[in-house]
């Protein structure tokens, strides 16, 4: 059987037992419950936005990272194009040495030959200007085994010499010397006239000869020459103006 209790006796109870300020203490606890949570959210919400402002400062960060990556990377890979061609270029001038040392072990040999035919060529030949020119031959061969001088400036300066040498053959000229005459040095004019004539002629033309490269020594010459010797002279020094001269000429057999 279900037992009813009367209602009076159930409030009756509930008073007694203290329930009733339920009511009270229940939205009390629910306000407190709710002020903690709403305390709690603006915690979180602060957490947020504190979590937020890194995460863009991280972001910020991270996108200057990349910035300055590909700086890095761009900076690299011209920096591997630089040592590219710096080895590149290396290896070129490497080549180059090797090159110039097998250019220079057989231009060397062929300097030394042109010296020598040089002097040889001076040996044989009219014996004008013979120390300007020895001497010219000379500070060639010094020049070989001098080592501040390059080879290239040694090549030079043999060039130099031999156009020298093949400008005496179209030019005339006029200077003083001195030669053993009758025994005795003597102060002469030399006339020379490219390398077809030499000729020499004392300062008073009491004497005139020539060089005969037949005997290799200097022959006298009439009197028939003694004008046109004298006029070769000043024509040389540029006191005469140009014209033809009967002179004595080398041909193969005599004169």
């Amino acid at each position: 059987m279900v037992r009813h209790v009367p209602i009076v006796s159930a409030i009756v109870v509930l008073c007694q037992t203290g329930w009733a300020q339920a009511p009270q203490a229940l939205l009390d606890a629910t306000v407190q419950e709710q002020a903690q949570s709403d305390s709690d959210a603006v915690r979180s919400q602060l957490r947020i936005s504190q979590l937020a402002d890194e995460t863009t400062e991280l972001l910020g960060e991270y996108r200057l990272a990349l910035q300055q990556l590909d700086r890095v990377r761009i900076y690299n890979d011209n920096l591997a194009a630089l040592v590219a061609d710096q080895q590149a270029e290396a290896a070129d001038i490497r080549q180059q040495l090797d090159d110039f040392t097998n250019t220079e072990q057989g231009i060397v040999p062929l300097m030394f030959n042109m010296i020598s035919a040089l002097e040889q060529f001076i040996d044989l030949d009219m014996p004008f200007q013979r120390g300007e020119r020895v001497d010219r031959v000379r500070r060639l061969r010094d020049n070989m085994d001098s080592a501040d001088i390059t080879i290239s400036e040694k090549y030079r300066q043999i060039m130099d010499a031999y156009l020298v040498e093949t400008d005496f053959g179209r030019t005339v000229e006029a200077y003083i010397d001195t030669l053993e005459i009758d025994g005795a040095p003597t102060q002469v004019d030399i006339l020379r006239v490219g390398r077809v004539v030499l000729a020499y002629q004392t300062p008073d033309r009491s004497a005139t000869g020539y060089f005969d490269l037949d005997t290799r020594s200097w022959e006298p010459l009439s009197d028939d020459y003694r004008a046109a010797v004298t006029q070769g002279l000043r024509i040389a020094r540029r006191q005469a103006a140009p014209d033809l001269l009967r002179l004595p000429v080398h041909a193969a057999g005599g004169r």
